[in-house]
């Protein structure tokens, strides 16, 4: 066939009907699962749908993701809200993100943070620092650092956190001093708005059923149930029996049963490459709270954050957890219904944009391209993905 895609998540749905709408029938989707959806899966728990990879929505502000998805989901199936989300630290519930918030704190503790951020490292003009860790402190200040930041990450990501990079916190806002203290004088928050300000979710639906009609629309040129156990780039051949001229690898590297034709310094890259695995807990009971999801560094709560489901899924009730695998305690949730997600969150180790770089710049001369979550091992959400999977289709479609 002219091209073979690997999963059936947001990304490899978006390339297989992007190819469709070019024109281009000539394709097979291979999919381990028994339904579509990778980590947007939806499944009806307790008489409404719970999102049982994590807590995903659609931003309002990507206009191309939102043209395209529409036609298979109309824009009058989903609600908009507003972003409420939020950070529970030192006994305060403030909103998120923490360093445009602090307004929201006791008196107390805003003096206390407002010290903190005033002898910050980077307000100082010291050197920026190359651990995570230490990075941190030196951003943030010792107070967001030690009440929330450090502890949070060790909860999502491990406890050894200097073997991430700092590489993708340059996102995070420049904590002034200044603009700090005159939130807290104004009580109002600064800085830009964070991802999701604004958000769609459907209205009768999960996030699910997006990616299901998407799968349909591609009848039945998706093989369910069928694991990628080798990948021969010589023969451009997987599993041993499917072959193409374009592979479009959207999985984990890792899962990958096998390599043929990869160099050994190849596969040394892919070994190198960490990720985090989560359980997602439906806890019945409502919350008092307008919030539509809650972090929580505090180290003696195994989750580090919950989503409030019936404050965005109409006519439901109760909330999830989300929790590190490593942390989660299954005696602990017996009579919960938990769903464990092996790959959740690809980690920024030190080294891996120039590792990633070099695995699909090699990839890419083999006529195999990564794209999406895990096909990039990059962080992105589902928006992003269906960005970047359009863009890879009509590029490649061109050539």
């Amino acid at each position: 066939m002219k091209y073979l895609i690997l999963g059936a998540g947001p990304a490899g749905l978006t390339f297989a009907n992007r190819l469709l709408q070019n024109g281009i029938q000539d394709f097979l989707v291979l999919e381990r699962d028994e339904s579509a959806g990778g980590l947007c899966k939806s499944k009806d728990v307790d008489g409404s749908p719970l999102d049982i990879g994590g807590g995903h929505f659609l931003d309002v502000r990507n206009e191309q993701a939102l043209q395209f998805l529409f036609p298979f989901m109309g824009k009058d199936e989903w609600d908009e809200y507003e972003r409420d989300s939020r950070i529970v630290v030192n006994g305060n519930e403030i909103n998120s993100p923490i360093e445009s918030n602090i307004w929201q704190m006791k008196l107390n503790d805003q003096v206390e943070y407002l010290k903190s951020i005033a002898v910050a490292g980077c307000n100082l003009g010291e050197d920026m620092p190359e651990k995570f860790v230490d990075w941190i402190f030196w951003k943030l200040g010792d107070k967001i650092a030690e009440d929330y930041m450090i502890p949070y990450n060790q909860k999502m990501f491990g406890k050894d956190l200097n073997r991430l990079g700092t590489y993708w916190l340059n996102k995070l806002p420049n904590v002034s001093f200044e603009e700090t203290l005159i939130s807290c004088l104004e009580k109002k928050a600064y800085g830009k708005q964070p991802a999701h300000a604004r958000f769609y979710y459907p209205k009768k639906y999960g996030y699910g059923e997006l990616w299901n009609r998407m799968a349909d629309a591609l009848g039945d040129r998706i093989l369910y149930q069928t694991p990628v156990t080798s990948l021969d780039f010589d023969k451009h051949l997987v599993n041993g029996e499917f072959s193409a001229d374009i592979i479009v690898s959207t999985i984990p590297w890792k899962s990958i049963g096998s390599f043929k034709g990869m160099p050994d310094e190849q596969k040394e890259r892919i070994d190198s490459l960490c990720y985090s695995s989560v359980v997602i807990t439906y806890k019945p009971e409502r919350l008092k709270t307008p919030a539509h999801w809650i972090y929580y560094p505090d180290l003696s709560l195994p989750y580090h954050r919950i989503l409030v489901r019936h404050n965005f899924c109409p006519d439901s009730k109760g909330y999830w957890t989300e929790t590190n695998l490593t942390r989660f305690s299954e005696t602990e949730n017996t009579g919960s219904e938990y769903f464990v997600n092996d790959y959740a969150y690809p980690l920024n180790t030190m080294g891996k944009q120039e590792c990633m770089e070099a695995l699909l710049s090699w990839a890419k001369s083999k006529q195999v391209y990564g794209l999406g979550r895990w096909g990039e091992w990059q962080h992105y959400n589902s928006d992003v993905v269906v960005s970047r999977a359009l863009d890879l289709a009509d590029k490649l479609c061109e050539a």
